[in-house]
């Protein structure tokens, strides 16, 4: 009679953390490059451009979602700008406390002391 295969150990909340982040980075990804190119260019074609509000609507249409009323009705620019922000606030959270959980265990492996 075969033995049994012991159980793969846990992944620590770290871990799972980790790869929560890792999954949800690609789609979080497009949709904050969406807004940060669309919000830029749309200030700088007024801006420097010259552009009038008309002639620099497309750029809004995308920066706040307006392009998914035919699928969402009305509700759909204010869902894309939460789910938009959700997204940002969970990249900036997540990503933060990866970044310092890495430099307290580089910080341990030097004991604690600063390089010199």
């Amino acid at each position: 009679m075969p033995s049994p295969t012991p159980a793969a150990p846990t992944p620590s909340w770290g871990a799972r953390l980790r790869q929560a982040h890792a999954w949800l980075a690609p789609l979080v990804l497009a949709p904050l490059l969406i807004s940060a190119l669309t919000g830029v260019a749309y200030r700088l074609l007024r801006d420097w451009g010259g552009l009038s509000r008309d002639q620099t609507h497309p750029l809004m249409v995308l920066h706040e979602g307006e392009w998914l009323k035919p699928w969402m009705g009305p509700v759909g620019e204010t869902v894309y700008v939460l789910l938009n922000g959700l997204g940002l606030l969970w990249m900036l959270v997540t990503g933060g406390f990866l970044l310092w959980e890495r430099l307290r265990r580089d910080w341990r492996r030097r004991g604690g002391r600063g390089t010199t």
